[in-house]
């Protein structure tokens, strides 16, 4: 039996006839060896497949840095147009928050290879609940911002009614 690399990056095996039947202990290291060489290929395949999704993925974060970058400038010289933009701009920041997640525990866990694994289930349900507390949590920020604003507004609309029933 000899292994040649081919220009793929694969390799071509060459099959050498064993001298002994096919229960033979060097059969069985031969089946053994040819199975872990199918399954180096099928890793290698998937690590392939999720580097062009994490290249894809690195663009997209890039166009988002850019459009941030524009919207930035736009705040700064005056033209922003609030409103649907914000409400965009939480969404978006959401859906970054449950993908830096995501990614952040496939890093955390690289032995993890199937669905059927109990622990990767268990780190998807923990991302879905860390990315919905992460969205309640903005939520809840959001709110105590437009209650300390109709406070503020509030004490204002209070003094100016003390300073007219002054007068």
């Amino acid at each position: 039996m000899a292994c040649h690399p081919s220009g793929s990056g694969s390799y071509t095996v060459v099959i050498i006839p064993l001298r002994t039947s096919l229960h033979s202990l060097d059969a069985l290291r031969f089946y053994l060896w040819i199975k872990r060489l199918k399954d180096l290929e099928k890793e290698k395949d998937t690590l392939w497949s999720g580097l062009e999704i994490l290249e894809k993925a690195r663009h997209w974060y890039l166009q988002r840095l850019k459009e941030n970058r524009i919207r930035q400038d736009s705040i700064e010289a005056g033209s922003y147009q609030g409103g649907a933009a914000e409400t965009r701009s939480l969404l978006l920041r959401s859906r970054i928050q449950r993908a830096n997640g995501s990614l952040g525990s496939v890093m955390t866990e690289p032995n993890v290879m199937s669905s059927s694994n109990p622990c990767l289930l268990e780190t998807v349900a923990d991302n879905d609940l860390r990315w919905h507390n992460s969205v309640l949590t903005q939520a809840v920020g959001d709110k105590n911002h437009q209650i300390s604003m109709l406070e503020l507004q509030k004490d204002k609309l209070l003094e100016k009614l003390d300073e007219l029933q002054i007068y």
